[in-house]
């Protein structure tokens, strides 16, 4: 079991948190699970209220179920100003989001948790943060959650790098071999 001091908290934000944080969260939380990662809590959130108390968006719903990572549990609700402190990594979906996270946040330590999620993607890692938006799914279609699944996909192992990393100079070797929970909080 793992002490809540060597717990790395990530938050992914998008602005309903009813398709990409709650895709994000999913997938990164089995990905985590997949690589026997420990330590790990991965929660979302949206930046405004619209869809606060909503399940996730049914296509979304879909594409995850297609990969067997279920959803149902997920209800979507606002960000929170104290989890500035309370999260190690803050990763924004889209352009919005980080502007509007970067304009929150209440300090330089806050200030630096927040990254894109697709600045994980080596694709797209070297270019400015205005390039590495992920578009909203919601008022597309079906491939439009093919692509929102793609573009998440193609950063989860620099995310599950950069967890691995955090946790080994957070909490030493002891890491490294142990198998620990990995929880989602939806």
């Amino acid at each position: 079991m793992t002490s809540m001091s060597s717990q790395y908290r990530i938050i992914a934000v998008c602005t309903g948190n009813i398709c990409r944080s709650p895709m994000a969260e999913l997938m990164l939380a089995e990905a985590f699970r997949a690589e026997g990662l420990t330590g790990a809590v991965v929660d979302s959130a949206g930046t405004t209220a619209y869809e606060s108390g909503r399940p996730i968006d049914p296509r979304a719903a879909r594409k995850l179920t297609a990969h067997n990572i279920a959803s149902n549990r997920h209800v979507a609700r606002e960000w929170r100003p104290e989890w500035f402190a309370s999260r190690d990594l803050i990763l924004a979906l889209d352009v919005d989001h980080y502007g509007w996270l970067r304009q929150a946040a209440p300090d330089r330590e806050s200030l630096a948790k927040i990254r894109m999620l697709r600045s994980f993607d080596p694709a797209v890692a070297d270019k400015d943060p205005l390039e590495q938006g992920i578009e909203d799914p919601w008022y597309g279609g079906h491939t439009d959650f093919d692509t929102t699944w793609n573009l998440i996909r193609a950063s989860v192992p620099g995310i599950v790098q950069h967890v691995r990393t955090e946790l080994l100079r957070q909490d030493g070797q002891r890491h490294g071999s142990e198998g620990q929970r990995v929880r989602s909080i939806s």
